[in-house]
Parts: structure tokens; C-alpha cells; sequence
């Protein structure tokens, strides 16, 4: 998500997406177009606020209130989400940031827990955080005179949207906080890998039933909802069942230990050659003993035919190379990957010499054979044929 940041709170950083400033005037026009019926129901069991719905509606009050409830509810989005990270901090798990978004907040946590009573406890934090602002805002519905039914209205919206906040966020519907505290319960007698696979399926059921109910209801935000929940039960699952079987596999045991190099004053028609005769997508660039780029076939495709005996290897590389210790995780070569947004990695020792490759090819097919055979510490499953990207 493109973002930037406006503010920190417990040294977390505050940013906002830029699908935030869409959404937000979005919810400002809606309340303000429907305070009469938030006055209705705040009027009703159990709040009986007596408001004044013609003062409310009156001349372009109700606009100012929409914005003022719309920018409560997101503060309350943002509260919901430190409730998360600060427990989430004490347990020793830092957060890098906490992001609102169209669909809400996300805390962004450096790394996933795995004992079930930490993940439940920072699961419930956020709705126990909401729940709170609940009932304080209905506190101050009460308590504040009638003479201040603007901010009475803004209290009361904020009390209603806030518990709905949290029972919303407690369903089953993983990776929303109900399915986190889902897996966390089912972790206590499970493995956290099967425990996460069958929050998943539930949470998959419960994205289809919601976007049905989006679909017959003709709302967008639910069927943007189920589509996020369906997407983020799916890759959790996937990534926590490779945590698995990557857990005792470093980057030694699947890179390619047979680098195939190219200089970087060779010819682009002499890569294309090599790349024909050796079946390589991707080499190293070397210049005096030393990695200086990355060269792909994409790279290479790029040069028109009839140009590619007279450039060179050095004026299409990608400059920038990204390097991992032999010894790291196979999930840090994957990480690395995905953050650089490239597809293979130089393997470096600890002198920071080159001693191999390692491509998204490399960690795919070797996941594919650990899952297959059950084999989970140190395979012998080192590179020997082509790294592709």
C-alpha cells in the first residue's frame, strides 16, 4: 500500500493509505445523509438519547457532524489497533507501523506469534479496546446536557459504530481478530501449522457467506471485505505451512552451488547465446573478480535484435544486488525476495564471497519435495541445474 506518515503513538508509526483519504469523505457523506436515522435508533432501547432530530438535520449541521463522526470512528480504528500492538509489545513482538486503509486499520507486527496464549491475548486486545470506547462514548451520551446534542450525537454514533467495531471483529472470519482468537484456541492441543489451515477454511466459509450477502444486498464494502478476508485466510495459511517446513532449512541447503556468470563487457547477443545453450534466465555480472549486477532474460529481450551485438551486458544489468548469508532461513531468502521484488538472491559466506544462488525456483521446488517426503531438517536439496527467476 502506498502510504505516509502523520504521527506515532508508543513510538508506533501512524500512516495513512491513500485509499484512507478516499474513504474517508465517503463516510463523511454517508452519516451526514443519514443522521435522522442514527437518531432514530440512538432515540430507541437502550440509549433513549432524546435527541432533537430537526436541530440535527438542520442547514448543514448534519454535514459537520458526518465529518466529525466519520473522523471519530477511524480515531477509534486507530485506538482499536495500538490495542493490539501494545499487548503485542509486551509479549516482545515489535510493530512497524499501524496503517488506515479503506477497509479499516492493520498493525503491521515484525513477526507472527506462535505461543496459542499470546496470540490470543493480542488478538482480543483490539475488541476489548473498542468495547471500552463504547462505553465511554454511551457515558458521555448520558452525562452531557441537551443543550450539546451535536456532541451528544457524535458520542452516541461513536458507541454504536464502537461495539459494532468489536462484534464484527470477533466473528470467525481469519485472519479478523475472531479468527486469530479461533486459532489460538485451536493451537492449544494442534500444531500452530494445522491450527492456522482449518482457521483458514473456516474463514474462507465465512468470506463466501458474507460476500453473498454483499452481492444479494448490493454492498460493495461487505464484498470488499469478504474478497480481503477469502485473500488473507489463503496466503496466512500458505505462509505458516512453508514456516513449517522451511523451519531447520537454511539458504546452504537449496541454493545453486554451480553459478553460471557472464562479464560485463560481453556482448547482449552473446547472453542471449549462453542463455540458449545453457538454459539460464538470470546470471551474476562479474567485472574484475567482483558481483556488479544482475542480468536477466527480460533485460536481454528488451534490446532490439540488430542492437544487441554492439551493447553490452553492463548497460542492461540491474545494478542493484541483493545478497543473503548462506546460513540464513530459507524464509528470509523468500522475505528478501518479495520486499526487493526481485527473483533470486547471491548467496555470500561469511567473508561475503560469493557461494551461490538462490531463486524463488530453488525455494519452490524445494518446498515442493520437503512437503512431499516429510523431510524437515538440513535436506540435502542443494541447486545444481538452472536458477530461474
Amino acid at each position: 500500500m502506498r502510504s505516509f506518515r502523520v504521527g506515532s503513538a508508543f513510538g508506533i508509526p501512524i500512516k495513512l493509505d491513500v485509499t484512507f483519504l478516499l474513504i474517508l469523505p465517503v463516510f463523511a457523506y454517508l452519516i451526514g445523509t443519514q443522521v435522522d436515522v442514527w437518531v432514530e435508533m440512538l432515540n430507541g432501547v437502550p440509549f433513549n438519547a432524546g435527541l432533537d432530530d430537526a436541530a440535527l438535520t438542520e442547514g448543514s449541521v448534519r454535514w459537520y457532524l458526518g465529518v466529525a463522526a466519520a473522523v471519530g470512528l477511524f480515531a477509534g480504528v486507530v485506538l482499536h489497533e495500538l490495542g493490539h500492538s501494545v499487548v503485542a509489545m509486551r509479549f516482545g513482538f515489535p510493530i512497524d507501523s499501524i496503517t488506515l486503509w479503506i477497509l479499516g486499520g492493520i498493525a503491521a507486527l515484525s513477526d507472527q506469534p506462535e505461543e496459542w496464549s499470546q496470540e490470543f491475548w493480542i488478538a482480543v486486545a483490539g475488541p476489548v479496546v473498542s468495547i471500552a470506547l463504547g462505553v465511554l462514548s454511551f457515558g458521555a451520551l448520558q452525562v452531557l446536557p441537551a443543550s450539546l446534542d451535536t456532541v451528544r450525537f457524535v458520542f452516541g454514533y461513536l458507541a454504536l459504530m464502537n461495539f459494532a467495531l468489536a462484534a464484527f471483529n470477533l466473528l470467525p472470519g481469519f485472519p479478523m481478530d475472531g479468527g486469530r482468537v479461533l486459532r489460538a484456541l485451536l493451537a492449544r492441543k494442534r500444531s500452530f501449522a494445522r491450527a492456522t489451515q482449518i482457521a483458514a477454511e473456516v474463514g474462507k466459509v465465512f468470506a463466501l457467506l458474507l460476500g453473498i450477502v454483499g452481492l444479494l444486498g448490493f454492498n460493495l464494502i461487505l464484498i470488499a471485505i469478504a474478497f480481503f478476508i477469502y485473500v488473507g485466510a489463503s496466503s496466512e495459511a500458505q505462509r505458516t505451512v512453508m514456516n513449517a517446513v522451511f523451519q531447520d532449512v537454511s539458504v546452504a541447503d537449496i541454493m545453486t552451488h554451480d553459478v553460471h556468470t557472464v562479464d560485463a563487457e560481453a556482448s547482449v547477443a552473446e547472453l542471449m547465446e549462453r542463455m540458449l545453450d545453457e538454459r539460464h534466465t538470470g546470471y551474476p555480472v562479474m567485472r574484475d573478480g567482483s558481483v556488479v549486477g544482475m542480468v536477466t532474460l527480460d533485460d536481454a529481450r528488451d534490446v532490439d535484435p540488430v542492437e544487441r551485438d554492439a551493447i553490452l551486458v553492463e548497460d542492461v544489468m540491474s545494478d542493484e544486488v541483493y545478497s543473503i548469508g548462506e546460513s540464513s532461513n530459507a524464509m528470509d531468502a523468500l522475505d528478501a525476495m518479495q520486499d526487493h521484488g526481485v527473483g533470486r538472491l547471491v548467496v555470500v559466506d561469511d567473508a561475503g564471497e560469493m557461494v551461490g544462488l538462490v531463486s524463488r525456483t530453488d525455494l519452490m521446488t524445494a518446498f515442493d519435495i520437503i512437503q512431499s517426503t516429510g523431510v524437515s531438517e538440513s535436506p540435502d536439496l542443494t541447486g545444481r541445474g538452472q536458477s530461474a527467476p
